[in-house]
């Protein structure tokens, strides 16, 4: 039975129930959080903590629960599932009010939802023979640093992938590599990794860290910079986290 958490209370997700007048229903007005779990440990928890409550700071929205109570909530949540690599999902939405209005509510409680799903990860097959992706202009906000709960625009653009047979869009803004729909995309080119840099336009995604600082340890050459749209094209290789 998968059981979820939800304002202060683990439940059968059949039983989680939000008010229609929740403002993460009707304005996207959150943030949220994916956190991997391997062999029942959560990989670089206080990395994705960080990056929940710059979201939180971001959106103005007070960080319901402190680090250390997300900790114990998110050991519970991996305890109460089964599988020993899960994926868990927090949510933090404004909460409900009595009356649907765009600005902000002066006094509802935060609505805290935590889901836990088996944690997919790619095939051997497609780690050895790679994936077929489109491109396509970056639609989305500017504040893709902030890991909000308003995804329509990456739906769409991840919907064009889906109906093109392919994995994934990779997106470009004014002429330059953003990331993906769902990802983080690097460029390989002669021997050299490029990253776009960390911005406004695009979410500072934790495997991001990871692979630049991988990348030091093995010597393996990387520059940080603005990558052109001409320039991501024509690189020996494109890797997607």
């Amino acid at each position: 039975m998968q059981i979820v958490y939800l304002n202060g209370a683990f439940m059968p997700i059949a039983e989680a129930k939000v008010s229609a007048m929740d403002r993460g229903f009707l304005f996207g007005d959150g943030a949220y959080e994916v956190i991997p779990v391997y062999s029942r440990r959560p990989f670089r928890l206080a990395e994705h903590l960080a990056r929940l409550r710059q979201t939180l700071d971001g959106i103005r929205l007070a960080d319901p629960l402190g680090a250390a109570e997300w900790t114990r909530l998110i050991g519970e949540i991996v305890a109460h599932n089964a599988g020993e690599d899960q994926s868990v999902y927090l949510q933090i939405t404004r909460g409900a009010d009595t009356k649907r209005n765009h600005a902000f509510p002066a006094r509802v409680a935060p609505t805290v939802f935590i889901l836990s799903e088996p944690l997919v990860t790619p095939p051997p097959a497609q780690r050895e023979q790679g994936i077929a992706t489109i491109s396509a202009p970056d639609i989305r906000w500017l504040r893709c640093d902030l890991k909000t709960l308003s995804l329509l625009a990456n739906c769409l653009l991840r919907q064009q992938a889906v109906e093109a047979g392919c994995v994934e869009t990779i997106l470009f803004r004014d002429g330059f590599l953003t990331e993906g729909a769902a990802s983080n995309i690097f460029a390989v080119k002669g021997g050299v990794l490029l990253a776009p840099p960390k911005d406004h336009l695009m979410l500072p995604g934790i495997t991001y860290d990871v692979v630049l600082e991988l990348a030091a340890a093995h010597g393996l050459p990387a520059d940080v910079r603005p990558l052109a749209a001409a320039e991501a094209r024509g690189a020996d290789e494109l890797w997607m986290t």
